[in-house]
């Protein structure tokens, strides 16, 4: 691939009001966006749900990247057609090829500004690391569910989930806003070094690693039999000891959390609004510290390499 851009991605859930609030002002006064000297393709994901105020049409939009999905002959849903568009435009072999991609989500869970990450790609960590190193952000590490696969940055090189909460979907909020703006100027700054090879990393990360994910207690005929408990909700990034309250039922039966491991895990996405119909309540992870490795730098070069420069 020769030279590229940076594709910023907004309103791949068209409810998620946010981040295309903010590309929207970026598209008219490209100065409001620190773009640190990079190329960059704006793009809002999904276009046809964000216009009916709805989180997707036919299909998750973020769970439409599969080759399965891509390749399969015949008629396609519409974010399935949307997703081989995106590639077309803007995937690495694309008309207007991008090397990485930044895709920038807002939760209604009380994530605050945190980050995503998929896998384990070189590339991704370094510039979750170098972004970490510079605001602090948490590091969601999901990996290895074969429940949630199809994720958008996965169809490019390097990329990440800027995520920020909480905020109902449907509402833009100020703080929100400021926060993603915040984040993506930080990736930039991270990205622009590492063009430059003179990106250091530090010593280690903090990441959150996926473990899995629970749903609500149910009753046979699949309607919730309890919510999440009130010590518990809005506790995102807070450890959770067997033992602890969880859930409670209407008639305020407390329901512990259970594990025959006496160690703390760390839930994430607490009630996100959109996870009820994937049967997620929450999501548990491990904190770990991992070492920062020399090939992570070097990987996120050589695709920074790629990165053509802001028009004059």
């Amino acid at each position: 691939m020769g030279a590229a851009q940076v594709l910023v991605v907004a309103g791949t859930h068209g409810n998620e009001r946010n981040a295309p609030w903010l590309l929207e002002h970026w598209l008219a006064h490209p100065g409001a966006l620190d773009s640190s000297g990079l190329g960059l393709q704006l793009v809002i994901g999904n276009p046809a749900a964000f216009a009916a105020g709805r989180r997707y049409l036919d299909r998750d939009l973020n769970r439409s990247f599969t080759s399965a999905l891509l390749e399969a002959p015949g008629p396609a849903d519409r974010e399935v057609q949307r997703a081989r568009e995106l590639l077309a435009l803007h995937g690495p072999a694309g008309t207007q090829p991008c090397a990485l991609v930044l895709d920038l989500h807002s939760t209604t869970a009380a994530m605050g500004n945190s980050l995503v990450v998929y896998g384990r790609r070189p590339a991704d960590l370094a510039l979750a690391a170098g972004i970490q190193a510079l605001l602090g952000l948490p590091i969601y590490l999901h990996e290895d569910d074969a429940n949630q696969q199809g994720f958008l940055l996965e169809c490019w090189p390097c990329g990440l989930v800027i995520e920020v909460g909480p905020v109902p979907q449907g509402v833009v909020n100020s703080a929100i806003c400021h926060q993603t703006q915040r984040a993506l100027e930080a990736a930039l700054m991270v990205l622009a070094s590492a063009r430059r090879g003179d990106l250091a990393l530090p010593r280690g990360l903090t990441v959150h690693r996926h473990l899995g994910s629970l749903d609500l207690p149910r009753r046979p005929d699949g309607r919730p039999a309890a919510c999440l408990h009130p010590l518990r909700q809005h506790r995102d990034w807070q450890a959770i000891f067997p033992g602890d309250p969880l859930f409670v039922t209407a008639g305020g039966e407390t329901l512990r959390y259970e594990s025959a491991d006496p160690g703390p895990l760390w839930p994430v996405f607490i009630n996100e609004a959109a996870y009820g119909e994937k049967g997620i309540a929450l999501s548990l992870t491990s904190r770990e510290r991992w070492p920062c490795e020399s090939d992570w730098a070097e990987g996120l070069h050589q695709l920074a390499k790629q990165l053509m420069a802001a028009p004059g």
